[in-house]
């Protein structure tokens, strides 16, 4: 015996499966969303930024020099040792370039970091080109690792004229949560004394 309940749930499965069904082909519909909209802006399209290195290499500058500078900030918190290995650099405007940063686990433990940039003045992040970057991952370290990290970039010739000095900053943060200084003792064979 049917009632009229019966159809109406059959409607609210019915409609919950193509929900279903519509969001999972959504899912698979982003990338190339993603695709379209990055070939639109000109914004995180890691193949015309790279084929853009590649011409820029032919198309650079030579007669303008743009400096750059460079920053490892710190958390408040944390033990880390990072900075850059050289200090700042000039460049040609369309040449690719690379900077490196020093890395150094001082935390105790294995853990984890993401880098998080930031341009100075946020204005020229237009023509400021990541191709390869080390905040583009989080990186893992062992205890007591250090490391080299390495950026390359290219500044786009249409940078405006008047934007000839850039800083390029970053702060490296521990993005694993710090094990128990208990934990730690057993682990480094050291005992704790203090509370």
């Amino acid at each position: 015996m049917s009632t009229s309940g019966d159809g109406g749930h059959r409607n609210l499965v019915f409609k919950l499966w193509l929900f279903v069904a519509g969001s999972f082909a959504f899912g698979f519909a982003l990338v190339p969303l993603y695709d379209v909209l990055c070939t639109i802006t000109g914004l995180g399209n890691q193949k015309s930024l790279t084929r853009a290195a590649a011409l820029g290499t032919r198309s650079a500058e030579q007669t303008r020099l743009v400096h750059i500078d460079f920053m490892g900030n710190l958390p408040t918190i944390g033990n880390w040792e990072f900075r850059p290995v050289l200090p700042s650099i000039d460049v040609h405007p369309g040449q690719l370039y690379q900077a490196e940063f020093f890395a150094h686990n001082l935390t105790g433990y294995d853990t984890t970091a993401q880098a998080v940039p930031a341009l100075v003045p946020s204005k020229a992040a237009e023509w400021f080109h990541k191709t390869e970057c080390f905040c583009f991952t989080p990186q893992s370290f062992k205890r007591d690792e250090q490391r080299v990290l390495r950026v390359r970039f290219f500044v786009d010739p249409q940078l405006p004229d008047y934007l000839d000095r850039l800083t390029l900053a970053y702060t490296f943060y521990d993005v694993r949560k710090r094990p128990d200084r208990t934990a730690v003792a057993r682990a480094t064979g050291l005992t704790q004394d203090r509370p």
